[in-house]
C-alpha cells in the first residue's frame, strides 16, 4: 500500500489531534480518519476511484480546524529532501552537490 497524502489538525496531544491519510493498493483508494495520534481510533473508506477519496478528503477536511498536508515519508532509497522553512510541510529535493 502507497500513501499518497497526509493531512493533519496542526494540534498536539491525544485529544486534539486529527489525522487523514489517502492511500492507494494496486486499483483501490483508501482514506483513513484517524483521531487521538498514532494510537488513536481510525475509520477506513474505501473506494474504486481516486475522484470518489478525494472526494471524502474534501468532507473530512471542512470545519474549523486548521488543516496541514504533510509530505509522505520517503521510501527506503529515496534521495533525502530539505524542509522548506516558509511552508511547514512542503519539503524539495536538496540541491545537487555535484
Amino acid at each position: 500500500m502507497e500513501q499518497r497524502k497526509h493531512w493533519w489538525n496542526g494540534k498536539w496531544g491525544r485529544l486534539g489531534r486529527r489525522d487523514v491519510f489517502l492511500r492507494t493498493d494496486a486499483d483501490r483508494w483508501y482514506v483513513e480518519q484517524r483521531a487521538g495520534g498514532a494510537e488513536g481510533v481510525s475509520r477506513f473508506y474505501e473506494y474504486d476511484s481516486p475522484e470518489e477519496a478525494e472526494e471524502t478528503v474534501r468532507a473530512l477536511l471542512d470545519g474549523a480546524d486548521t488543516w496541514r498536508e504533510l509530505s509522505p515519508r520517503p521510501s527506503a532509497g529515496a534521495p533525502p529532501t530539505a524542509h522548506h522553512p516558509d511552508r511547514p510541510g512542503v519539503h524539495h529535493p536538496r540541491p545537487s552537490t555535484a
